[in-house]
């Protein structure tokens, strides 16, 4: 199968939609796939990513990285598409003659193009477009654009008119979270198709990979493999919930001894400044290891006792899942996609979102019981094997896009 894929961003950014992006492309060229990826140009910020040529080009056997001129996008460590690039992306999609497209998050493509993308090309060439749901941009807008409320109601109501424009212009709206999906179909996008379509290699996160002085090893941090180890993973930005984090955090170190635990943050944001000032005044005892390589994160969540997050925006929460695998609990609020998976109190604690007290209650029992965060973690990564698996997500895809193939051949035959 030939292949297009266009979207909003690609390794060596670090987050959900790029990672999986990374692990699909990786099996579609190991079954013998053609790929043309296309994606924001990251030059621009060589300066975050002096690596980033690595992942340009022919960079896996039947995969060429396209990258398009683009132009910043929000925070520091990202880009969008330009609006001028749209013409490169048509050129190079006439030379591959793609049989299917893919397009990861379009309404953030489509504020770079100001046009849906790919879909004037499938028209033309009567060949299946499909879109694929990653992020709730609606709950990010007052994170990002601290308006007064009818301004920020104004906002929410025309970008809802431009999402509902943009998804239900594709053949599919594809999306891999059940918690998602009426979110999404209460909005008004009417071509929803739910499929597990996210994984993991489980084997990376194996159990055995702890080690009695890992830190002391690894990181030259002996002070902390001693202690209970609170992990964040994930971007340093407003809509990981780190204004709640940062404000919360303090009531546990009066209710229990700061020498007991060591806080853990691997990711990278416009945050860190803050959030590091801040929580360095009430434990000595914290440790910010940055953008963590994907390749790096089983290891550590492995040696750390728990995972925390309170972002209540996730459309999914891959973290969790590898959390899981990794066979640590997980705290989280009772929101968003997280808790398509957390079952409360079995393999992690779900904490009533806002909630300072049930977040801290919830942390406490975490830190204190060691006996119950092993037999939750057991349980955690009893609930993820088997079942997430990207040879069985890539295959759900392949799937679907086969049958859109089809579907399109039906019709010019029936035409």
């Amino acid at each position: 199968m030939k292949i297009a894929i266009i979207t909003s961003g690609f390794l060596p950014v670090i987050d959900g939609v790029t990672v999986s992006g990374w692990n699909r492309i990786q099996k579609l060229s190991e079954w013998g796939h053609q790929v043309l990826l296309f994606c924001p140009d990251y030059s621009a910020i060589s300066s975050i990513y002096p690596n980033w040529q690595d992942f340009t080009g022919n960079i896996l056997p039947g995969v060429r990285v396209v990258n398009l001129k683009s132009t910043p996008f929000f925070v520091e460590f990202e880009r969008n598409v330009a609006f001028y690039s749209y013409s490169k992306l048509q050129q190079e999609l006439e030379k591959f003659q793609p049989d299917v497209i893919h397009v990861d998050e379009p309404e953030r493509l489509f504020v770079g193009f100001w046009r849906v993308a790919g879909k004037d090309y499938a028209q033309k060439h009567h060949i299946p477009c499909l879109s694929f749901f990653r992020t709730n941009f609606l709950e990010y807008l007052e994170d990002f654009f601290p308006l007064p409320k009818p301004l920020l109601n104004l906002l929410i109501y025309l970008i809802r008119k431009l999402i509902i424009y943009v998804y239900n212009s594709y053949d599919l709206t594809l999306v891999t979270s059940k918690v998602t999906e009426p979110k999404i179909r209460k909005i008004g996008i009417k071509n929803i198709f739910y499929s597990n379509l996210i994984g993991f290699d489980t084997s990376k996160f194996n159990p055995q990979l702890r080690q009695a002085n890992f830190f002391k090893t690894n990181y030259n941090l002996p002070e902390l493999d001693d202690k209970v180890k609170l992990i964040f993973l994930g971007r340093l930005t407003p809509d990981k919930g780190w204004g709640f984090t940062l404000k919360a955090l303090p009531k546990l170190f009066q209710t229990i001894d700061k020498n007991k635990i060591a806080i853990l943050i691997a990711g990278d944001g416009e945050m860190k400044t803050e959030i590091c000032q801040t929580i360095s005044q009430f434990t000595p005892h914290f440790y910010c290891f940055g953008r963590v390589a994907p390749e790096q994160i089983p290891v550590l969540l492995v040696n750390s006792d728990f995972h925390v997050t309170t972002s209540e925006k996730e459309t999914r929460g891959l973290t969790v899942l590898e959390a899981f695998a990794a066979n640590i609990p997980v705290l989280a609020p009772r929101a968003g996609g997280v808790v398509e998976n957390i079952q409360d109190g079995i393999n992690g604690f779900l904490f009533t979102p806002q909630d300072q007290d049930d977040f801290i209650h919830k942390l406490k029992i975490l830190v204190e019981n060691q006996s119950l965060r092993q037999q939750m973690g057991i349980q955690g990564r009893k609930s993820v094997i088997g079942k997430y698996s990207w040879e069985q997500a890539v295959t759900n895809l392949l799937n679907i896009w086969q049958e859109q193939i089809i579907r399109y051949q039906n019709i010019i035959v029936d035409g």
